[in-house]
């Protein structure tokens, strides 16, 4: 029997809604954390700055960061409780700073979601390819490695979100007891017998090199922002996503500081940097090696490779549901709105996001590129820093909004904390802005110095035109925008 147009209706929005209160806060703060790939980031960023800049302040830099970043989710938190969307930043723009600019913002956010996740196959394909080759004599290609990793992750990507979390809890504890094992063995072992405090001091952020240092801090803790990513598919998602967050930048602050404070401590401050440009991302492990045994090492080797993975199953899931957040409103075809049924996952944005992937590991195989530098190394900072400007941005739309709807909230959620954080994050992105050369590990005049920042550019001027042309042509369209799960109701409203 044919189904009625009632009958089609009152299905649209179970196909257009994700599976609600499927996560608590614990499963939130393992998606969160995984995106920030922890080891990954103490491993490299952590020794990328002590060897870049030649100062020793990594563990006070995190430390400042995190105190900003707890400050940013202050209003990011309270808005969080009226405007919950799976487009996150998208959402928070569209309604603090006007339609047009949340779309601008949503192209932003596919871009560096995008190279941050895709920049992930060239990481896990260079990190396996010589454990593989040492452990069992195979000689894979990166992209075989690579595609195996894709395949996991596409996989996953259309099963229940729920078993996303489950995989990422087993990865995610692994990777943060071996950070922890690590630094209480590096603290036990100081360089010259007495245990050093001298890295944690803030007058480490001062001079030549320090705004560079900052930015890589900031950089270690994107990821931080998408726990309202999952707004909708938590239980009570008020309380999940405050505590979520701010569990999530403490812990990752606590984290970072203390594996940074550590290193130097084991290495010895006045050694740090020189130990850092010679080892590189081997400096944790070597140490580890040297305290622990070589069991250890191994097993913190295989446990990098296990964070890149567990990074790509996070960024996945983001992506694709910034995609789904779009389609549902209009926004980008509506076919990427709809989940399935069975598993309420967005299935076909998270098939889309699947070959992107897939499109660039071929490229870079065929092309014969560099999967390190060209790929993960450039592709995850700009990545990053494509984050950081929306979060900048974000952080304008919540002092905006709590302008125009200050009643409910106090004056510290809804004034003091926003503007203290529209101000912090405006100098760090200015110093990103002057340090994209140290960033990126590349001279002065090259290309990437300016097609970053234009590409970012470019992304927010056109998805800003696109939302504009939206008001005039598609009205219907433009009313939903930022509207979230709400948007649901509405197509079902219309009949489309």
């Amino acid at each position: 029997m044919p189904r009625s147009v009632s009958a089609l209706r009152i299905s649209n929005p179970v196909a257009s809604t994700l599976a609600a209160n499927r996560l608590g806060v614990p499963a939130v703060i393992f998606f969160v954390l995984s995106a920030a790939t922890p080891l990954t980031v103490v491993a490299g960023v952590v020794t990328t700055g002590y060897g870049t800049t030649g100062l020793i302040g990594m563990a006070a830099a995190f430390a400042l960061v995190g105190v900003l970043l707890a400050t940013f989710s202050v209003g990011y938190v309270a808005m969080a409780r009226r405007v919950g969307n799976a487009g996150a930043f998208y959402s928070y723009l569209a309604r603090g700073l006007g339609r047009p600019w949340g779309v601008g913002g949503a192209w932003v956010a596919l871009l560096a979601y995008n190279a941050l996740q895709t920049g992930l196959y060239g990481a896990i394909g260079a990190a396996a390819t010589p454990l593989l080759d040492q452990w069992a004599g195979l000689h894979p290609p990166w992209w075989a490695v690579a595609g195996i990793a894709w395949a996991l992750t596409a996989v996953l990507g259309l099963l229940r979100v729920d078993v996303n979390g489950t995989v990422l809890a087993v990865l995610l504890l692994a990777e943060v007891a071996v950070i922890t094992v690590f630094s209480i063995a590096d603290l036990l072992h100081p360089a010259g017998g007495r245990v050093s405090l001298l890295a944690l001091s803030p007058g480490n952020l001062v001079g030549p090199g320090a705004g560079a240092m900052l930015i890589l801090a900031v950089l270690g803790f994107v990821g931080f922002e998408s726990a309202v990513v999952f707004s909708e598919e938590s239980k009570n998602p008020r309380r999940t996503i405050a505590l979520a967050t701010y569990l999530s930048v403490g812990l990752v602050a606590a984290l970072y500081t203390l594996a940074a404070w550590a290193m130097t401590v084991a290495v010895g401050p006045d050694r740090i940097a020189a130990v850092s440009r010679e080892q590189g991302t081997e400096v944790i492990f070597n140490l580890a090696g040297a305290h622990l045994g070589s069991l250890a090492r191994d097993i913190g080797h295989v446990l990098f490779v296990t964070s890149l993975l567990a990074a790509m199953i996070a960024f996945h899931n983001t992506t694709s549901r910034y995609m789904f957040a779009l389609g549902r409103e209009g926004v980008l075809p509506g076919r990427l709105g709809r989940t399935a049924l069975s598993t309420g996952s967005p299935s076909a944005a998270s098939m889309v996001q699947s070959g992107i992937g897939l499109t660039v590991i071929t490229i870079y195989a065929v092309a014969g590129w560099d999967p390190l530098v060209r790929l993960f190394y450039w592709g995850g900072t700009a990545g990053g820093l494509g984050v950081l400007f929306l979060i900048a941005s974000t952080a304008l739309a919540v002092v905006v909004f709590f302008t125009r709807h200050p009643s409910g909230e106090h004056l510290w959620r809804r004034r003091i904390a926003p503007l203290l954080a529209v101000v912090a994050l405006v100098v760090v992105v200015v110093l990103a802005v002057g340090n994209i050369p140290t960033l990126l590990g590349v001279p002065g005049g090259h290309p990437l110095t300016w097609a970053v920042p234009t590409g970012y550019l470019i992304a927010a001027a056109g998805g800003t035109a696109w939302g504009c042309l939206l008001r005039t042509t598609r009205p219907e369209v433009y009313r939903r925008i930022g509207l979230g799960a709400k948007a649901a109701t509405c197509w079902a409203e219309t009949g489309r």
